[in-house]
């Protein structure tokens, strides 16, 4: 099999085991576990899992004194902040709300782009942030019969995406400088530091004699699958067939969350959700989509 195609299902199976993660969470937390306690085992463990893997390579351990800050912030923005509140967020709303507003990272990159970068806007551009946008806030403002979705939740899992969109142009050139996985690795070093003050009480006060197998089995697929899998198999696919097709991919997350939560967790897909849905998938194609060469071109 090419390296091409491998890197293809790689990034799919990143994809189906971060929605997989949505239903995995609401599984344990917060009733057996608190959301940041959940982040000290996620990021910590992998954080071993990432240096033994480091141990077995070739590559070189360390990073340089001028990269010390941005490394600081993207543990910051990518794994503090945006870990922290997307469990928090999860466990306030349903698993549906979550993937599907967890589309508006490509939506925020391109608004950064426009407000920081002074990048061109254009019509397509401008259209798909308000179509985007729009299908955010109905789903944020849409209720659930169940009561399994919050306006705090949605909010959370929207600054949990801010978080990220700042950490993803933080991190780009660290990843000209090292190789993905020597970032990945050194970033959720500095994350794993800055979380332990919120999360260690939690994860202590665990409630390990209520665990059940299904528990056990949950929190080792956040971990190991969930958490450092996907992380490796995406930079494996960024490394191979490029960020954008990579990033593209994100799209199949709603997909694969909406059945899980459907078998598992037993939400129901509404009305609300599919306008929302077709709205926000709308707005992220028209935001993505490369404008058409001319013929000076």
């Amino acid at each position: 099999m090419k390296t091409s195609a491998k890197a293809h299902i790689a990034v799919l199976f990143t994809n189906f085991f971060f929605a997989t993660n949505l239903s995995m969470v609401k599984h344990i937390s917060p009733s057996l576990v608190g959301p940041y306690g959940l982040n000290i085992f996620r990021v910590g463990i992998s954080l071993l899992l990432f240096w033994a893997v480091w141990l077995f390579g070739k590559s070189p351990a360390g990073i340089q004194r001028k990269h010390l800050a941005r490394f600081l912030f993207c543990g910051l923005t990518g794994v503090a902040i945006n870990q922290m509140l997307f469990v928090k967020g999860l466990t306030l709303t349903s698993t549906i709300h979550a993937s599907l507003l967890m589309l508006c990272t490509p939506l925020l990159i391109t608004l950064f782009a426009f407000w920081i970068l002074k990048e061109k806007m254009t019509a397509g551009k401008l259209t798909g942030l308000a179509l985007g946008i729009g299908g955010a806030i109905l789903l944020i403002l849409s209720k659930e019969k169940n009561g399994a979705a919050s306006l705090t939740g949605d909010l959370f899992i929207v600054v949990n995406a801010m978080a990220y969109t700042i950490y993803f142009i933080l991190v780009k050139p660290l990843m000209q400088e090292y190789p993905p996985l020597h970032v990945v690795r050194w970033v959720f070093t500095f994350g794993f530091i800055l979380i332990l003050p919120f999360g260690w009480t939690q994860s202590m006060n665990t409630a390990w004699p209520l665990f059940h197998w299904t528990h056990s089995v949950s929190l080792i697929l956040i971990v190991f699958c969930g958490t450092f899998l996907a992380y490796s198999f995406n930079v494996f696919g960024i490394k191979h067939i490029g960020a954008a097709v990579t990033g593209s991919y994100i799209y199949t997350q709603p997909v694969f969350a909406a059945i899980i939560a459907a078998l598992f967790l037993h939400e129901s897909f509404t009305a609300e959700k599919l306008i929302a849905g077709i709205l926000i998938f709308s707005g992220v194609y028209l935001v993505s989509r490369k404008a058409p060469p001319t013929l000076e071109e």
